[in-house]
């Protein structure tokens, strides 16, 4: 059974850094897609990073530059590196696997409602900033 433990959501202040960890079972990594998404109070779900298995790597335009998704092979550990960050990140960040194209893993990501075509998600974990 494929499972995502996020951990590693904290209240920061403008300015501060956080790192997320997802931890992931249950299935060959080597194989999938995995990413980040988030959800904000009232808005729609938003995909944020995603990695393909030959470590592709795309991310939406509001957090080039401050977030960095990567991944430990041996443990099967998803991260996301976030610095710099505002309030307007506030949300619930989930992480989430597919066994999806690389078209699917990438394109749009910038877009409302962006899935990637993700089978699996995680419960999440939240991350407030103020200002």
């Amino acid at each position: 059974q494929v499972q995502l433990v996020e951990s590693g959501g904290g209240s920061v202040q403008a300015g501060g850094s956080l790192r997320l960890s997802c931890a992931a079972s249950g299935y060959n990594p080597s194989n999938y897609c995995m990413g980040w998404f988030r959800q904000a109070p009232g808005k729609e779900r938003e995909g944020v990073a995603t990695m393909d298995s030959h470590g592709s790597i795309s991310y939406a335009d509001s957090v080039k530059g401050r977030f960095t998704i990567s991944k430990d092979n041996v443990e099967n550990i998803l991260y996301l590196q976030m610095n710099g960050l505002k309030p307007e990140d506030t949300a619930m960040y989930y992480c989430a696997a597919g066994f999806v194209t690389p078209a699917s893993c990438f394109t749009g990501i910038s877009s409302p409602g962006f899935r990637g075509g993700m089978t699996y998600w995680g419960k999440g974990t939240l991350v407030t900033i103020s200002s």
